[in-house]
């Protein structure tokens, strides 16, 4: 699903954001990369989103490698990807069930067929009840669980999750990560990136620790 061998990304102001990252995820594997903030976590999703591309080594997302110009190829990725944003981007003034099928409007999905679908990421999500709710008026935990949704309702084979319990207690952050690892199965593989190392869970998972642009160390 993906295979990273040898990247690094520099930006054009000389940051080295990372340097020589080797990394494969298969398809329904569930990996957490963690490190300080600055360490290189969200540009590594970035480059997996096609917002930025290896300036060396090779990188291959479900079989294909993308640069820089390949309109179509990297609209096609991304209709395929489920991005969980860690300032949520919900559109204020719609509804819950209106931002998750705004969240489809490029699959190329029926009107019926996509509010068929947010009506059922929102009830895997347990937010049923919140459809007609204006977003501006959830908590910060619901609109985390509107932005899962709104993923999920894309059936995607890759979910990319950045930072998705910043700003949540305990509690709802506990509730999140666990949201997100029953995304796994088959062919969905989930990405999560956090600094905060103590919420994951006990039972063994994949970890990479990333440090200045460097994976310092990874766990099976």
């Amino acid at each position: 699903m993906i295979a990273a061998k040898n990247v690094s990304l520099q930006y054009p102001d000389g940051t080295m954001a990372l340097r020589n990252i080797n990394l494969t995820v298969e398809p329904g594997e569930l990996v957490y990369i963690t490190g300080p903030s600055g360490s290189g976590k969200t540009s590594l999703l970035k480059l997996l989103m096609a917002m930025e591309f290896p300036t060396a080594g090779t990188l291959e997302i479900l079989g294909h490698s993308y640069s820089k110009g390949q309109t179509g190829p990297i609209r096609r990725l991304r209709r395929v990807l489920g991005p969980v944003f860690q300032d949520f981007k919900l559109i204020k003034g719609r509804t819950a069930l209106e931002n998750i099928m705004l969240g489809m409007r490029f699959l190329g999905t029926p009107s019926s067929e996509m509010k068929k679908a947010a009506a059922a990421a929102l009830a895997r999500v347990g937010l049923e009840k919140k459809a007609a709710t204006p977003v501006e008026n959830l908590s910060w935990g619901e609109c985390q669980r509107i932005s899962i949704a709104r993923a999920l309702a894309r059936k995607p084979l890759l979910i990319l999750a950045d930072e998705p319990t910043g700003n949540l207690d305990r509690g709802n952050a506990l509730n999140i990560l666990e949201l997100l690892t029953g995304c796994t199965d088959g062919q969905t593989a989930v990405i999560i990136t956090t600094h905060a190392t103590h919420l994951i869970p006990e039972k063994q998972n994949r970890i990479i620790r990333l440090n200045s642009g460097v994976i310092e160390e990874a766990e099976a």
